[in-house]
């Protein structure tokens, strides 16, 4: 009998993401458009090449509501099983795998698939998996390598260079340990279960010692994390490094993290380069002839109108119902749904939020530093830039009406 897998996306939550603002003020996160497809379609498109996959499971506490419309359509459009389970609390990215351990085990599925909503890669899940049965461990995590200099930003480790077993894991340390960063994408034997259950029982062991103890440590300790709180990366990772139980898998590609709108936009446009290989369908095309001149790798959506006399491209993302104006001039930009940018207008480095609208000969750029707080120009839902206004390196929440220009400005 075939050995079935199942895949976990972790999507987390509405108190999370709140540096994604002010994109995610009436959009969760997890389904905010990369290259025109939410941030959760990339992982899940990924995980439908895994061989035997038989369900994936978004796992978050955002409202089901939220999820319900977008799960049943992506199921539909990749015929394959997703589902969403709601936490009733944050449990913690190995806490919510464990909470959810019965429905997660009804397949019975030999390896289980653990993937954080907010990460960008190839995600090479059937390599991974391979790698991991030939190592024979508990879990196998994607690494990758980076500089030095940015290394402590994520949980950095040491893996043994023959044998790829995982031997030192630290989250986020104060002194350099490593140039190999965890990637946040694991594959695990149902093992995980038992590991996630002994740092609950150890936990739950110490509480009731500290009731009968006047020992403060241990009282702070089990006030600040439940029972039921369990942390993949503090309580499983560094723990069973060492053990010969986890190893790593190295990915040679492309890897980010979406914590903000700036890296979103770079991540658009990984992505929109990723179609090239895997989905050049989903890939604009045009000379200025009959359709706008694209260069580059662009995505317009179906519903979209761009006059034929703009140009577009690279890294542009046009979302449904999208109207670009007469000699128009976008780059590395997402534009998200219902938006009129008219004539002459220039969009550069920028996202356009739902509803807005650019007048004639207008300009909303910024100097593409990613990681810079306003090193992107957000316009939030709604805003209006009237005619021949220019508006550089700034953010502006939702509603707001620009008939002056301005630069280096959040605009509340």
């Amino acid at each position: 009998m075939e050995e079935k897998v199942v895949a976990v996306i972790m999507v987390g939550g509405p108190t999370k993401g709140t540096r994604f603002r002010p994109l995610s003020f009436n959009t969760p996160k997890p389904l905010f458009p990369l290259a025109g497809q939410a941030m959760v379609y990339h992982p899940i498109s990924a995980c439908k090449k895994i061989p035997n996959l038989a369900q994936i499971y978004l796992v978050g506490f955002y409202e089901e509501k939220e999820f319900a419309l977008y799960v049943s359509s992506i199921s539909n459009e990749l015929r394959v099983p997703v589902r969403y389970l709601r936490e009733d609390k944050p449990h913690g990215s190995a806490g919510g795998l464990y909470y959810y351990r019965d429905i997660i085990m009804e397949d019975s599925p030999s390896h289980i698939f653990l993937l954080n909503c907010d990460v960008c890669c190839s995600f090479p899940l059937a390599d991974m998996l391979e790698a991991h049965k030939g190592y024979k461990g508990m879990g196998t995590m994607l690494v990758i390598k980076v500089s030095a200099e940015s290394a402590n930003q994520f949980g950095e480790l040491v893996a043994d260079p023959a044998t790829k077993e995982l031997l030192h894991y630290t989250e986020k340390p104060e002194t350099f340990v490593s140039d190999l960063i965890n990637c946040g994408v694991y594959v695990f034997t149902p093992d995980i279960f038992s590991a996630i259950q002994e740092v609950s029982s150890h936990r739950e062991g110490r509480a009731n010692l500290s009731r009968v103890s006047s020992f403060e440590a241990l009282q702070s300790a089990t006030r600040t994390l439940p029972t039921d709180f369990v942390r993949l990366d503090q309580d499983i990772l560094s723990p069973l490094a060492g053990k010969k139980k986890l190893y790593t898998y190295e990915t040679m590609d492309f890897w980010e993290q979406i914590k903000t709108p700036g890296m979103s936009l770079k991540c658009s446009g990984l992505y929109l380069s990723q179609f090239q290989i895997n989905s050049e369908h989903l890939l604009a095309s045009g000379d200025g002839t009959k359709n706008a001149r694209i260069v580059g790798n662009v995505y317009v959506h179906p519903s979209a109108k761009v006059h034929p006399t703009s140009k577009i491209g690279p890294d542009v993302s046009l979302s449904a119902n999208v109207r670009v104006g007469a000699g128009v001039r976008l780059i590395n930009c997402i534009v998200l749904d219902d938006v009129e940018i008219k004539e002459n207008a220039v969009v550069i480095n920028a996202i356009v939020g739902w509803k807005s609208s650019i007048g004639k000969w207008s300009r909303v750029q910024a100097d593409g530093d990613y990681s810079a707080k306003l090193g992107i120009t957000i316009l939030g839902e709604e805003v209006t830039v009237e005619d021949e206004v220019v508006v550089i390196n700034s953010i502006v929440l939702p509603n707001k009406t620009l008939n002056v220009s301005v630069q280096e400005e959040i605009i509340l």
